[in-house]
């Protein structure tokens, strides 16, 4: 009896049924099918009437052929997001009904549901002109994304081969790195959603988020990072003194105080590296997740995914040169599990020793594991000698094989994976040296003996003309500590032979610059923004202190050079206040050595002088 007394929905309707509508158009009578198009596209349109129309849309999804794209293109705009449970159900029932009757709206469809994986834009325009264009702040945001994903699985479901036509249109959909950091979050977010239900695009999506990670992290140098950071807290101190100056009052400065720094503690002044912290704190998370079920590590889950962040490793960051960040997804998913990290340094190994790889990814393979070796302290002292085995009986074959023959000599071109291995022992060492002596000082002078670093130091080759001066000379001081070997006549030959390098310089000035020949890197420098830092950190190796006695090794041959490349935080930390300390003449290249204000403990500038 309710059914019967209540009144029927209100819709306004013209022109008959939606087929009369349709049969019409075919035979050339496009009045009322024109009419249909004018509703649907009115902005407001009511619940009931989207409603009616799918219930009569899905009974008729025979007729929407190609010819009609047009009215399909308008039922695709229709706004089914933001309308109530009952649109949006009959809206996905459409959705199923039209790619299973009629695959070719299939891209159309795919096209409608990512273009939703970023939050609408709120333009208010004043006399023709948009004075304000922002993200909207819906709260129903996450759930509207939800529901986009329920239409994906739904068409998914429906046609087999969604996810190629998919993949090209997640390409195509990719927001701008100068979109607004609300964007970028919410689209790489919703990417990484479809991963976990359509798991054989997972490759190809990772390759596409860390592409556009890679390009962020090299537009964005680690100064730059730094000189903005700098500048930022220049200022906020600034505008604190300014404001208790103004209002000195004793009950408002802790208040005053924190509404000037909190606000920006977490974040970056720069604002790719903004970008970029907030997309690899999602990248972070998403490891995390894949990785552990229910708080535990899942062995099957993580062996899968570390084989697409190896096989997108090696595609996409090892032959990016200088890349600062991006390349801590392997630091971490290999945190997880030591036979993670033993698996990715004997991939790593493997691409060194492999004499059918190009030169500079060989060079930057050597980087990649005296760093990781260096820096990851999950890597116990055992994996770190078995690495160092491998690495210097490989250099005294290289030595055996080359020391008399034509090629003995000095030249990067000819023995670059040499120098880059050589390089990789000697940062490990200067950062591992007192984990293989502790203990038992007798047995690891031993086992330090017996990796004969003498006979590599002194061949033909001279690796310590070619490697970082600032390692060389922490190498030097280390070595001739424990009696291993004396460098120092090496390196003063190698100075006497050095032919500086100059340049004009502002004014006309002629400036020395000191060139690094195996332009090499360190892929493990300390991590800098300051979200996803926190995740990095508690597994990081940080430079400690060098004591006086080590800093007194480091007095005689000693003095500053320059090197641009010479990123590390002991390379250019700020020296510490002890007194075995060198004192250092400032220079023209200051700027570019200056540790970072996250970079304290770090040792001395340690470089070999270039005398003119």
């Amino acid at each position: 009896d309710e059914f019967i007394s209540s009144p029927p929905r209100k819709t306004v309707r013209f022109g008959g049924t939606l087929t009369e509508i349709l049969l019409k158009y075919e035979k050339g009578d496009t009045t009322d099918f024109e009419l249909l198009k004018h509703q649907l596209s009115d902005p407001d349109i009511k619940d009931a009437q989207i409603i009616n129309w799918l219930h009569e849309f899905r009974a008729s999804v025979a007729y929407l052929t190609k010819e009609l794209g047009q009215l399909v293109n308008i039922l695709l705009k229709l706004p089914w997001l933001r309308r109530s449970r009952e649109v949006v159900e009959e809206y996905l029932g459409f959705l199923g009904n039209l790619v299973s009757a009629q695959t070719v709206h299939l891209r159309p469809c795919l096209r409608m549901i990512v273009a939703q994986f970023v939050p609408p834009r709120i333009t208010i325009r004043e006399d023709d002109v948009d004075i304000s264009d922002s993200d909207d702040d819906d709260e129903n945001i996450s759930a509207n994304f939800d529901t986009c994903h329920r239409a994906l699985q739904t068409v998914a479901r429906y046609v087999p081969s969604t996810p190629q036509f998919l993949m090209p249109i997640l390409v195509e959909f990719f927001p701008f790195i100068n979109k607004s950091e609300r964007t970028l979050e919410c689209y790489v977010h919703n990417l990484l959603r479809v991963t976990v239900y359509l798991p054989t695009l997972r490759l190809q999506i990772l390759e596409l988020i860390i592409e556009k990670l890679l390009k962020l992290d090299v537009s964005t140098p680690q100064q730059d990072i730094e000189d903005a950071e700098e500048t930022a807290n220049n200022c906020a101190s600034e505008e604190k003194s300014t404001e208790e100056g103004l209002f000195d009052m004793e009950e408002d400065e802790d208040r005053k105080g924190n509404k000037v720094v909190s606000p920006n503690i977490e974040r970056m002044a720069h604002p790719l590296a903004e970008r970029l912290d907030i997309l690899m704190t999602i990248l972070f998370s998403y490891i995390r997740d894949v990785c552990h079920v229910d708080g535990k590590l899942d062995i099957s889950n993580t062996k899968d995914l570390y084989r697409d962040l190896v096989s997108v490793f090696d595609k996409l960051i090892l032959p990016t040169h200088a890349s600062c960040h991006v390349q801590y997804f392997m630091f971490y998913i290999c945190s997880f599990k030591l036979g993670l990290a033993e698996a990715f340094l004997d991939h790593l190994w493997k691409k060194l020793q492999d004499p059918n790889n190009p030169s500079v990814i060989r060079q930057t393979a050597g980087s990649y594991i005296g760093s990781f070796l260096a820096r990851a302290k999950f890597i116990p002292v055992v994996t770190v000698k078995a690495c160092l085995d491998l690495l210097v009986n490989w250099l005294h074959k290289y030595i055996d094989n080359q020391d008399k023959g034509a090629n003995a000599y000095c030249d990067v071109a000819l023995h670059g994976p040499f120098y880059s291995t050589c390089q990789a022992v000697f940062y490990t060492l200067i950062f591992r040296h007192k984990q293989l002596l502790d203990g038992n000082l007798r047995k690891g002078l031993s086992y330090l003996q017996s990796l004969n670093f003498e006979r590599i130091v002194m061949c033909q080759l001279n690796p310590l003309k070619i490697c970082i001066p600032s390692v060389v000379n922490l190498f030097a001081a280390i070595t001739r500590k424990y009696q291993l070997v004396f460098c120092y006549t090496i390196i003063e030959r190698n100075n006497r032979q050095f032919i500086p390098v100059v340049r004009s310089g502002t004014g006309g000035d002629l400036v020395q610059t000191c060139t690094n020949p195996l332009d090499s890197f360190f892929p493990f420098d300390p991590y800098i923004l300051k979200r996803s830092k926190k995740t990095i950190d508690p597994m990081y190796q940080f430079w400690e202190e060098l004591s006086a006695e080590d800093l007194e090794d480091l007095k005689k041959p000693i003095k500053k050079g320059t090197s641009e490349d010479e990123d590390d935080d002991f390379l250019k930390g700020e020296t510490p206040q002890n007194d075995g300390v060198v004192e250092i003449a400032p220079n023209s290249y200051e700027s570019n050595t200056r540790s970072p204000v996250s970079s304290i403990g770090s040792p001395a500038d340690c470089y070999v002088p270039y005398p003119l």
